[in-house]
Parts: structure tokens; C-alpha cells; sequence
């Protein structure tokens, strides 16, 4: 465990996806974590309620005490680490506060948001989100903004997008497109994970599939068998044989939270795909419940490094899995 924690505090850690934050940090210090990227409003926000949660956090950053620094462009991420300071990367799970005036855009790509998800599960203006059975793909609405989210350099995560939504970005899009959250379907067959093909059209493009520790999304429907670690790294293994070990990351869909009964509150009365209520029937529905009892918070997230060790892989490769692929990614689409 010695050699772990070394390596992982020599790392630059990013987590590519955590679902909610309400501003804790002692998990994330814990952990090691350097930045983040964290859903700003739920995922069903619309532009006002959005528009509250950026005020929000950016009330919360410029405190004097601030023990957050806005994330903007990838020089900030190294920035935010010498300073002592997390890393906010402000990012969406949902374009519903775009609505269909794509002006918007500029806006929230102003207030600091980097990272925006087209759809969430279901469908909106710009597409169809991985529960829509029709699985129509862009509209000409999104094929608008796949462009202008290139022309502004804001990152698309395609994770909860739907298969031919997803293959439309990546044919269109002309910069790297990240899956921030995502595990393979090849081993786990549920629409929210994602088909090899998609898998690689993500590494083709330059970007980064964040693999997740999430435990539905590793279950393999053994209701006497909770998912551990090794299943997480069972779909590592799988995704980074298929992209290349360039292509792969750190992606938890973890939330942050001091209290995470209350971060449970939060998705009371949400629609669950099954993968989800299925899973919590068997082994529960808290937060920590739903993840590999040795990765269910962000502080213990070493010993994700240690299975990595463990497995022999290279220190410079799980350098990059940690956090270096996905700086890679964001300073391409970010430019700087």
C-alpha cells in the first residue's frame, strides 16, 4: 500500500464524473483527488435552477477561504494542485437549460461551464438519451450545437447519451469526445453502458472513457453477490485492451457529499432505469450501498491505484488513467 499511495499522490488525479458535490472536501483530500469534474443542478435542471447552482458555487469560490479553484482551461488544473486548492471542472449531465436557444451557450460557456452532456437518459431538444427506445439520435437542433460546443471548446460526454445520438456526435464532432462515466455493455449488458463500437469511436476521436466504479453498472445479476473491485477492474481491463491504456480514465460517478443520506434524499422520486432499483432491492438503496464497498467514497479511492499495481500495470500508465489522459484530453478541446 506504501507504493500505491506514493504513486498516487505523484499523480495528477481527476475524476471524471461526480454526480453531486454540496462543497466537501475531506473525502476528496483523502483520496487524493486534485479536480473534478461535478454535475452543477440536477440532472433534470432547467436554466433558472442551473443558473442558481453556478451563482452558487461561484459565491463559493471567491471566498477568501476558498478551498476550490475554478477549472477554465488545463493550465488551471496544475494550478489549482500547487495552490492546495481542488479543482472545479463546472460540467452538465443534461443540455435542458440550453433549451433551444443555443445563445446560451456563450453564456454558460462565459460562466465557466467545460464540460456538457447533450441528454440525460430521456429525451430533449438536441437528442435521445440511452433509456429512449426509438433511439433517434441528433436532431438538427443538436447537430447546431455539436458544432458551436466545438467552435467554443466546451467538452461533449457522450455517457448517458443514446447509441445513435452518441454515433452522431462522433461523426460530427471535430474535437475528442469523452464517456466521462461509463462501463462496457460487452460484459454488462444494460443500455446505460456502452457497445465496444462507441468505445472505440470515443478513443478514435482523442478522447477519454472514464471507467466507473458505479456498482449497477458492474453487477453481473448475482442478487447474492454484491460488485467488488475486481468487477471494476474486469471492465478496465476490457475497455482499456480495447482503446488503448492512452484513452482510458479516472471516472467515479461518485457525489461528494459530508452527508451522503442527504445526497440519497436527492434522487428520491427520479425515474431509475432498472439497473438501478433491480440492484438497490438487493443490496440497497444508500449512496454507499450502490458502489464496491472498497471504492463507495472518494477517500478510499487508493485502493483502486493498489489493484492497478496488483495487475502490474506500468506506473506511468496508471499516471495517466488517474488524471494525466483526461489533462491530455481537456487541454485539446479547450485549447490551452
Amino acid at each position: 500500500m506504501m507504493m500505491a499511495k506514493a504513486l498516487h499522490d505523484r499523480a495528477l488525479v481527476i475524476d471524471g464524473l461526480s454526480y453531486h458535490s454540496d462543497g466537501y472536501t475531506g473525502d476528496l483530500r483523502a483520496g487524493g483527488v486534485d479536480a473534478l469534474n461535478v454535475t452543477i443542478g440536477h440532472f433534470e435542471a432547467d436554466f433558472a435552477e442551473t443558473c442558481e447552482q453556478i451563482a452558487g458555487w461561484l459565491a463559493r469560490m471567491s471566498a477568501p477561504d476558498a478551498e476550490w479553484l475554478a477549472i477554465r482551461r488545463a493550465a488551471d488544473l496544475a494550478a489549482a494542485r500547487a495552490a492546495g486548492k481542488i479543482g472545479l471542472i463546472m460540467g452538465w449531465q443534461n443540455m435542458r437549460p440550453v433549451g433551444d436557444d443555443l445563445d446560451r451557450l456563450h453564456l454558460f460557456h462565459r460562466l465557466g461551464v467545460r464540460v456538457m452532456q447533450p441528454t440525460y437518459n430521456y429525451r430533449n431538444f438536441l437528442g435521445d438519451g440511452n433509456l429512449e427506445p426509438e433511439d433517434a439520435g441528433l436532431s438538427l437542433l443538436g447537430r447546431d450545437a455539436v458544432r458551436l460546443m466545438n467552435e467554443l471548446g466546451i467538452a461533449i460526454d457522450i455517457s448517458h447519451v443514446g447509441d445513435k445520438t452518441s454515433r452522431d456526435i462522433l461523426d460530427l464532432s471535430r474535437q475528442p469526445v469523452l464517456a466521462t462515466h461509463v462501463d462496457a455493455r460487452a460484459l454488462t449488458p444494460l443500455p446505460r453502458n456502452k457497445d465496444d463500437g462507441i468505445l472505440r469511436g470515443v478513443a478514435d476521436s482523442g478522447g477519454v472513457v472514464g471507467v466507473s466504479i458505479y456498482g449497477p453498472m458492474l453487477w453481473d445479476g448475482d442478487r447474492n453477490r454484491r460488485p467488488t473491485i475486481d468487477d471494476f477492474m474486469r471492465h478496465l481491463d476490457h475497455i482499456t485492451e480495447l482503446v488503448g491504456v492512452a484513452h482510458v480514465g479516472f471516472g467515479t460517478d461518485l457525489p461528494v457529499s459530508a452527508d451522503l443520506r442527504r445526497t440519497a434524499q436527492i434522487n428520491v422520486n427520479r425515474r431509475l432505469w432498472s439497473g438501478i432499483s433491480d440492484y438497490g432491492d438487493c443490496f440497497g438503496h444508500d449512496i454507499p450501498a450502490r458502489y464496491p464497498e472498497d471504492a463507495n467514497n472518494h477517500g478510499k479511492l487508493i485502493n483502486v491505484t493498489e489493484a492497478l499495481l496488483s495487475r502490474g500495470w506500468d506506473d506511468g500508465d496508471i499516471i495517466a488513467y488517474l488524471g494525466g489522459n483526461f489533462a491530455r484530453a481537456f487541454a485539446e478541446i479547450w485549447r490551452s
